[in-house]
C-alpha cells in the first residue's frame, strides 16, 4: 500500500491565506461540521464517498479533513487505489488554528 501524502494544518492555512485554489473536502458527520469547517471546504461525509466518485476529478489534488485525521486517511487510502490525487491534513480540525465557517 503507497504511502499517503500529508500536509499539516499550519501550511494548508498559509496556503489558503496566500489565496492558493485548493481542493478540500471535510468527511466528517453533520453534527462535527456544524461546529466548524475550514472556509471553501465540501462537506461529503465519509460513508458517502463511495457514493460521490463522479465528484473527484483525477488529475486534481484533495486534501481531506475530518477531526483528527483518522476518517480522513482511510478516505485517503481508498480513493488513493481509486487512482485518485490524495493528500490527509494530518491532526485534524483538532489542530486547526485557522478560519472556520
Amino acid at each position: 500500500m503507497e504511502e499517503i501524502q500529508i500536509i499539516t494544518p499550519e501550511v494548508l492555512k498559509k496556503k489558503l491565506e496566500q489565496g492558493e485554489k485548493l481542493e478540500l473536502v471535510d468527511v466528517r458527520e453533520h453534527e462535527e461540521v456544524e461546529q466548524g469547517m475550514i472556509p471553501g471546504a465540501k462537506h461529503i461525509r465519509m460513508g458517502e464517498i463511495p457514493a460521490n466518485l463522479d465528484y473527484f476529478d483525477k488529475e486534481k489534488e484533495y486534501i481531506f479533513i475530518c477531526r483528527s485525521s483518522r476518517r480522513s486517511e482511510n478516505v485517503c487510502y481508498y480513493l488513493q487505489d481509486q487512482g485518485y490525487k490524495v493528500r490527509n491534513m494530518i491532526g485534524g480540525m483538532l489542530e486547526w488554528t485557522g478560519e472556520t465557517k
